[in-house]
C-alpha cells in the first residue's frame, strides 16, 4: 500500500484525482485551504476509511514535513488556476504558485517522497505562432500565472537534477468537466457555457470567436497523473486531447447536445488570453502510455449531465 498525497485535492483536477486514487488499496491524504476548493467536491470521497482531508495551505512547509513523513507519491495540484486572477493579484498568485511548489519539492526532498507529479499549464507556451505545441519549444509566458507554473517546472527539474528527486512536470490544456465551477468570475469557457445554455441564455464569447482551444476532459487528466506516478520516467509532457476546435464550434455544439439554438454575444477579447493552442502529444504517449479516452463530444455531453444534476437550471 502506498500513501499518496493530493494538495489542492478539493479543487476541480484535484478532486477528481483524489475521487480515483481513493478506489484503490492506497491511503490518500487531500490537503486544501479551500481558498478556490470545495468541501462539496469531495464530500463522498472524504467517507472513505482510506482517505484523510487537511485543511492547509501549501505556503505552510510546517504542515507539508508534517504530512510528508511516510508518503510515496505527492500530486501538487494546488495553485491559484485563473491567468486573469493572476493579472489583477500577482502576489498572491506568486505566492500560493511559486513559494507552495517550492514547498512541496522540499517537503517532498526531505522526506524521501519517491516522486512528485507537478500540475503544469499550456500556458507556458504563451502565444508562439507553431502548432501544434511542443516540449522543447521556447516557453513564452504572457500571464503571472503562466509565469509562475514555468517556475514550477524549472524548480522540478533542479529538484530532480540536483537532489535526484524524482519529478513529472504535464502541460494541462484547457482542462475541463465535471467539479468544475460555474459560478466564479473566473471560470473557464466551457462551463460558462454550458451554464448559461441550459438557461437558455446566449454565451458570451470574448473576442471574434475564431480562437482555438485543444479542450481535455478532466478523466484523462486523471489518468495521465496516475501514469506518470507509474511509470519510471521524469520531464515535462503535454497532456491534451491533440485536437483543436474553436471557440464558436465548442459554443455551437454545446448548444447542439443541448437541444437548443441561441445566437452567442462577443465582448472584447480578454488581457493574456492566447489566439491558438493545440498540444503535440507523441511525447506523452510514448514515454508515459497517455491516450485520450474521451472526444470532445463525449466530455462535453458527460460535462453536461453533471451540471444538469447540479440543477444550475434556473
Amino acid at each position: 500500500m502506498n500513501v499518496l498525497v493530493v494538495t489542492g485535492g478539493a479543487g476541480f483536477i484535484g478532486s477528481n484525482l483524489a475521487e480515483e486514487l481513493a478506489k484503490r488499496e492506497d491511503e490518500v491524504i487531500i490537503i486544501d485551504d479551500l481558498s478556490t476548493g470545495k468541501m462539496e467536491n469531495i464530500k463522498d470521497v472524504v467517507k472513505r476509511s482510506n482517505v484523510e482531508f487537511v485543511n492547509g495551505s501549501v505556503t505552510s512547509m510546517k504542515l507539508l514535513k508534517e504530512l510528508f513523513r511516510d508518503v510515496d507519491y505527492a500530486f501538487h495540484q494546488a495553485a491559484i488556476p485563473s491567468v486573469q486572477r493572476s493579472i489583477e493579484n500577482p502576489g498572491a498568485t506568486n505566492e500560493a504558485n511559486i513559494t507552495g511548489t517550492l514547498n512541496v519539492l522540499i517537503a517532498a526532498r526531505d522526506c524521501g517522497v519517491k516522486k512528485v507529479i507537478y500540475a503544469s499549464s499550456s500556458s507556458v507556451y504563451g502565444d508562439t505562432m507553431e502548432l501544434p505545441k511542443r516540449e522543447d519549444m521556447k516557453p513564452n509566458p504572457l500571464s503571472p500565472y503562466a509565469v509562475t507554473k514555468l517556475v514550477g517546472e524549472y524548480y522540478c527539474k533542479a529538484f530532480n537534477e540536483v537532489y535526484g528527486l524524482k519529478t513529472v512536470c504535464l502541460r494541462y490544456f484547457n482542462v475541463y468537466g465535471p467539479k468544475q465551477d460555474p459560478a466564479s468570475e473566473y471560470a473557464a469557457v466551457i462551463p460558462r457555457f454550458v451554464t448559461r445554455v441550459l438557461n437558455n441564455q446566449p454565451p458570451v464569447i470574448y473576442g471574434d470567436g475564431n480562437q482555438t482551444r485543444d479542450f481535455t476532459f478532466v478523466k484523462d487528466v486523471v489518468n495521465a497523473n496516475i501514469l506518470a506516478a507509474e511509470k519510471n520516467v521524469n520531464g515535462t509532457f503535454n497532456i491534451a486531447n491533440g485536437q483543436r476546435v474553436s471557440i464558436n464550434e465548442l459554443a455551437n455544439r454545446i448548444m447542439e447536445i443541448a437541444g437548443v439554438k441561441l445566437s452567442p454575444v462577443y465582448d472584447s477579447p480578454r488581457k493574456g488570453d492566447i489566439r491558438d493552442s493545440l498540444a503535440d502529444i507523441s511525447l506523452a504517449e510514448e514515454k508515459l502510455g497517455y491516450e485520450p479516452g474521451f472526444t470532445l463530444d463525449e466530455g462535453l455531453k458527460e460535462t453536461m449531465i453533471w451540471y444538469r444534476r447540479l440543477k444550475v437550471v434556473r
